[in-house]
């Protein structure tokens, strides 16, 4: 499965939503796009529905070091490789604003005595400067009620 198609073979693609709602830009943590190339339902009809999809960088660096583990490694990469050249899919990166909201974080979850890992709070820092809606299963996130989750 190229992590792409829905189901009854209908490719995901990131569109505006039904019903007059309006669409979200959805960033995946590397749990969910683990559950999109398994099928997984629900992370299917979101994605469908979603106006973009962003992969924040440290989710593509937790899948390539995963990758390097594993039988399937040139499968997967090239799986991943054409998720990201689909249209409205693209990468996030970290840039100076960034560093901000990441400091931000790391002293509310400090302040509060919840500690996650660094990636999710990179991934928190990029999720909140960009305004996406973030699709995790990790409980850890619901320490910070501020992100939008989906």
């Amino acid at each position: 499965m190229d992590g792409r198609q829905g189901g009854r073979g209908r490719p995901v693609r990131p569109g505006p939503r039904g019903r007059g709602s309006l669409a979200e830009r959805i960033a995946l943590d590397t749990n969910r796009y683990v559950d999109l190339c398994k099928g997984v339902a629900e992370t299917l009809a979101l994605l469908e529905e979603a106006e973009a999809i962003l992969l924040p960088f440290v989710v593509v660096g937790e899948l390539r070091a995963g990758f390097v583990h594993c039988r399937r490694q040139a499968e997967n990469e090239g799986i991943l490789r054409r998720f990201l050249m689909k249209d409205g899919v693209r990468v996030v990166y970290a840039d100076d604003q960034t560093t901000h909201h990441y400091a931000a974080v790391f002293r509310q979850l400090r302040k509060q005595g919840t500690p996650i890992p660094t990636n999710d709070m990179w991934l928190a820092a990029l999720v909140l400067q960009h305004n996406l809606a973030l699709h995790a299963r990790d409980k850890h996130f619901d320490h910070l009620p501020q992100l939008s989750r989906v």
